[in-house]
């Protein structure tokens, strides 16, 4: 069974119906003067690096530049690393402040992924690690290139779903949606350019 489609037309927010999930897409949440002037700004101030994971006894580097940002104290874990979190800059705070009325969440961190080009992408996952908690609240804000979100049922690949993620967009997730569901973004040919995500959320100690 395939879920695919749009469920929206005009910018304004769409409730995209998942099996086990809440997903919410917001394709011009951001004004496209806002969008350039935070790509801008992120690409050149944020503290990107390029990190590595162990597998099988072998450090493989990650196909894209990382950065953990939040309060003091929220420190994060995935693929055998864990990340201590620099200080909040003013843009950051700034996204913030915009997304938490719609996410009706509190988000005290934020993971930014810099992809420099369509060779850089993320594997299938899902945001499930412990210190988010049950049903976390995911708030996906996206500048730069537009790239393709492939989501699959983790019980039944044939049930899936896919969107394009814009510039100045927001897709916020909820629910038992990182329960049920996994997600990626492949690579891609047909994107040269760079993008920008930040997927904040909220962690417990």
């Amino acid at each position: 069974m395939n879920v695919q489609g749009s469920f929206f037309d005009d910018g304004n927010a769409a409730n995209i119906p998942l099996l086990n999930g809440e997903l919410f897409f917001y394709p011009q949440f951001f004004q496209m003067a806002e969008s350039n002037h935070f790509m801008q700004v992120l690409t050149d101030t944020i503290a990107w690096k390029q990190e590595s994971m162990t597998i099988y006894g072998r450090k493989v580097l990650f196909p894209r530049l990382m950065a953990w940002y939040g309060n003091t104290g929220s420190s994060y874990g995935f693929s055998g690393n864990r990340f201590s979190p620099e200080p909040w800059t003013p843009e950051l705070l700034q996204i913030r402040q915009r997304i938490a009325p719609v996410s009706s969440a509190h988000f005290n961190s934020v993971l930014l992924n810099l992809y420099r080009n369509g060779q850089d992408s993320m594997g299938w996952h899902a945001d499930d690690e412990p210190e988010l908690g049950p049903h976390p609240v995911i708030a996906s804000v996206n500048f730069g290139a537009t790239r393709r979100f492939q989501l699959r049922y983790k019980s039944n690949h044939r049930l899936k779903y896919e969107l394009a993620l814009t510039h100045g967009s927001l897709l916020v997730m909820k629910g038992s949606l990182q329960e049920y569901w996994e997600h990626q973004v492949p690579k891609t040919t047909k994107v040269s350019a760079g993008r920008i995500n930040l997927t904040f959320r909220s962690i417990t100690p």
